[in-house]
């Protein structure tokens, strides 16, 4: 489990690094960046169960918040255009799902955390 949180955090620190372009880089550095911490102290079991629920509780209510553009661009006859540089900003509910999509990746790698500080608390 240590080198899969390893990944994950390199994962998750570059995802940080390529937000310096996004129209609100600080939110989503923080976001990535707090979820880099969070494996690479998980790859070293510490864990700090609180963080995690705040953070996944934050995460949750941020993605209730984008689901609207999630919803408006699965609506959408091309779906391909979420992944076109060209549409980045043309339309809100782009960003909107890309983030929205973003968050389902740290809420499930969050979920991922919790379970393993539960499994392992019991076999303590």
């Amino acid at each position: 489990m240590k080198i899969v949180n390893i990944i994950l955090a390199v994962m998750f620190l570059a995802f940080a690094f390529v937000q310096i372009n996004d129209p609100d880089p600080v939110l989503w550095i923080a976001i990535y960046g707090s979820m880099a911490v969070i494996c690479i102290m998980a790859a070293f079991r510490y864990f700090f169960r609180i963080v995690m629920l705040v953070l996944l509780a934050a995460f949750v209510v941020y993605a209730v918040i984008l689901l609207p553009g999630m919803r408006e661009w699965m609506a959408q006859p091309d779906r391909s255009v979420l992944f076109d540089d060209i549409a980045k900003m043309q339309h809100l509910y782009i960003e909107e799902a890309r983030e929205f999509l973003g968050l389902m990746i740290c809420i499930a790698v969050l979920l991922m955390q919790l379970i393993r500080v539960w499994t392992l608390k019991k076999a303590v």
